[in-house]
């Protein structure tokens, strides 16, 4: 509504202004009339003037048309026949003219001159504005001045009036012809493109000659006549050298040559062009790859195989049953074609199903996104570790040297002597026998009631005596080794005249008691419910005894020079299954099922939990240096805990098929093993740097064989010999074998 009222009031102003316009031009017209009659009184009369063409008719005419229309037009003409009359004697002319009819009279035969021959219309617009002549002079020093330039003549070109952007729009909308306009800025005015420079401008655009009377394709024409030539173009003779081998091509030659052969220019190896491409490979070709472009191909059907044969083979045609029990199953399970046999290709019938299957097909295509996965080409090797050879990791146990044969069933656990000369081995006959390792001669041999459940020699060489657990009790045998100063040392350690209870009398049943064993020539220790594991201190005074079974499951420590025994000043967490010391520090491992912790037997707290993420622990073992442990599991599997890494298991190892009965470390060689009901023994080369940040190395090394089976139990025990790599396997069948390196 605003663009409307503006534009009325526009209009309504422009009216008034052609009003005053016409106004002001007919009392101008009538005042140059005046001064024309005047001038024509002064001047002589020219009898030429009638019979030149030039000065005759057309300006009659003009000024008839001015006196009858009263047209602008009109005057210009009359002003050129005033001129023309007095171009005849031009001493005549009266110099008191005023200036602004002499300016007008030099415009108007300006523009007469230029539309010289051709009939002039009463419209404005056919007038030429005076062609500005300041060259190429840039129009932004005329910025801030009234003009733009100069014409032929010297006089100043003034500026138009500027409009504003509301008036000229206004124009716009109402000049249907407002796109054929175009703004001259050097002459500041409006040039009109004419119909004829329209189609010169169409003819450019499409490429074309920009008059249609030329033709690009016109035959050619030779100006030289060579028919009938008498001499040739040039009569002078052949030179020497058209007939002589160049000597600058051949230095340029061999130049050439040398760079070649000294490898400076490189000739390009023609492109071998492909031969064969693969049918049914993916339609990204290598040229959409090597432009990087982001096309991802659909994915290929399923290409049909023998059950889509018109004529299959017998195993791939289901029975009447099996077409049966498809109609049972899911419809997403039920296989989507089966299999027919017919004699010919002319006797297949039309597929029922193709249209529903091609209508699935653009489907998939359609709505399911495809996205562009990056696959890795990675060697199934160099995903291995690199680990050492095993030559380069000797010592370690191969074969079987000895084995020590004299138990009637199956043997549970052995020992080792500190000094490494004499074995210890405990037998579910009730024996414990005492081996010479060299020989494998049977030393002693003590006889029990019950079934030996663990044997555990003192680390001290001092002192030779072996802890052996027979049910609810625990022996401290004296093993008659050593020269008398030590015999004598034992006696005294091993003699007291009176029981002692233990310290917390407060309790209604007492956990152990000491009592002299004069019958085998030791201690015993009455438990109240069944040991199952007994392992000394390094320093050969303290040992500890594991009660798993029933309510009052516990773990004991004893002291043997004072005859004193004590809970762990810890609440247990679940079933014990074994305790370990550390090697040199005062640090207390209990293994449950599930975990193991580690407690300060000093501050009496727990220090660490390990969680090992196994179905149930069966034994454990900790390294020299105290800070890694090994852990075994009734589902074979083996765990490495680092105990300053982390408290989750470093590396777990699935190496025996059935459940691990032991694992041990070596004390001096980076070797450790687990045995199995699997009748076999695995050694493994355990590194530990002192070096925090390299973790520990772990290579399997060999497999042991040579145990049989018996009642579903194969090695039952494993120990490391103390100072060689050597190992000791206890088993089912009742042998004990030495393995060698």
């Amino acid at each position: 509504m605003k663009i409307k009222e503006e534009k009325k009031k526009r209009q309504s102003v422009r009216n008034s202004k052609s009003e005053e316009v016409e106004e002001e031009q007919h009392s101008i017209t009538e005042q140059n009339k005046l001064k024309l009659k005047q001038k024509q009184k002064q001047l002589p009369s020219h009898s030429d003037s009638d019979s030149d063409p030039d000065y005759g008719s057309p300006y009659v005419s003009d000024s008839e048309d001015f006196s009858e229309d009263g047209d602008f037009g009109g005057s210009l003409s009359e002003s050129e026949a005033g001129e023309s009359g007095s171009s005849g004697d031009e001493g005549v002319v009266d110099s008191e003219v005023d200036d602004g009819l002499h300016n007008d009279q030099e415009n108007q035969s300006n523009s007469s001159e230029s539309h010289q021959g051709v009939e002039e219309s009463d419209s404005s617009e056919d007038e030429v504005a005076p062609r500005n002549t300041v060259g190429d002079v840039p129009l932004v020093w005329y910025k801030d001045e009234e003009h733009i330039g100069y014409d032929l003549k010297g006089k100043k070109i003034k500026k138009r009036t500027r409009k504003d952007k509301v008036e000229s729009f206004l124009e716009s909308a109402d000049d249907a012809k407002n796109w054929l306009k175009v703004y001259d800025e050097y002459n500041d005015e409006e040039v009109e493109v004419t119909k004829k420079e329209l189609k010169l401008i169409n003819r450019l655009l499409k490429g074309k000659a920009p008059h249609s009377d030329f033709d690009p394709y016109a035959p050619y024409v030779d100006w030289f006549k060579w028919d009938d030539a008498k001499h040739p173009l040039s009569n002078a003779p052949e030179p020497k050298r058209r007939f002589i081998p160049s000597k600058w091509e051949s230095k340029k030659v061999v130049k050439l040559v040398r760079a070649i052969r000294m490898g400076l220019i490189k000739r390009d190896k023609p492109k071998e062009e492909q031969q064969f491409y693969h049918l049914w490979g993916d339609d990204s070709s290598s040229t959409e790859k090597a432009n990087n472009l982001s096309f991802i191909p659909a994915p290929k059907s399923k290409l049909p195989g023998h059950e889509e044969s018109y004529n299959p083979s017998l195993e791939y045609i289901p029975t009447q049953e099996e077409i049966n029990s498809y109609q049972l199953m899911f419809e997403e399970d039920r296989p989507k074609f089966i299999p027919r046999r017919y004699t010919s290709l002319r006797s297949i019938p039309a597929y029922e199903n193709a249209v529903k299957d091609v209508f699935e097909r653009c489907l998939d295509l359609y709505l399911c996104p495809r996205v562009r996965k990056k696959r890795i080409n990675i060697d199934p090797e160099s995903l291995k570790p690199k680990l050492p050879s095993r030559r380069d990791l000797k010592p370690y146990p191969v074969t079987c040297y000895l084995e020590y044969k004299g138990h009637t069933d199956a043997v549970v656990s052995i020992s080792i002597e500190a000094s490494g000369q004499w074995l210890a081995s405990g037998s579910l006959d009730g024996t414990v026998r005492i081996w010479e390792v060299e020989t494998g001669r049977c030393l002693r041999v003590w006889e029990f009631e019950e079934a030996v459940k663990f044997v555990a020699w003192n680390p001290l060489r001092e002192i030779p005596i072996v802890a052996v657990s027979v049910g609810q009790e625990v022996f401290i045998l004296n093993t008659g080794l050593g020269d008398e100063e030590e015999q004598k040392k034992i006696k005294e350690l091993l003699h007291f005249e009176t029981p002692v209870a233990p310290d917390d009398s407060g309790d209604k049943v007492s956990i152990a008691s000491w009592h002299q064993d004069d019958k085998h020539g030791g201690i015993r220790l009455r438990h109240f419910k069944t040991v199952s594991s007994v392992e000394w201190h390094r320093k050969g005074d303290y040992f500890s005894t594991v009660m798993p079974a029933g309510e009052s499951r516990a773990v004991l420590i004893h002291q043997l020079s004072k005859k004193h025994t004590q809970r762990i000043p810890f609440k247990l967490r679940g079933l014990p299954v074994s305790s370990v010391f550390h090697p040199t520090k005062k640090i207390f491992f209990i293994s449950t099922k599930k975990n193991v912790r580690a407690y300060d037997l000093q501050k009496q707290k727990l220090i660490k939990k390990l969680e090992t993420g196994l179905r149930e622990i069966s034994s454990i073992s900790v390294h020299p240096g105290g800070d890694n442990i090994i852990v075994g599991s009734r589902e074979g599997k083996l765990c490495w805990f680092d105990m300053d890494l982390s408290s989750k298991p470093y590396r777990i190892l699935k190496c025996h098929p059935k459940d691990i009965t032991n694992v041990a470390f070596h004390r001096s060689y980076p070797l450790f093993a687990s045995c199995s009901d699997d009748c076999t023994a695995y050694v493994f080369h355990g590194m530990v740097y002192s070096d925090l940040n390299q973790n520990p190395l772990i290579v399997p090394l060999e497999i042991l064989r040579g145990h049989t089976s018996s009642n579903g139990r194969g090695v039952m025990d494993c120990k490391f010999h103390p100072r060689q790599p050597w190992l000791f396997t206890a088993g089912a069948d009742s042998v004990i074998k030495l393995y060698c390196h």
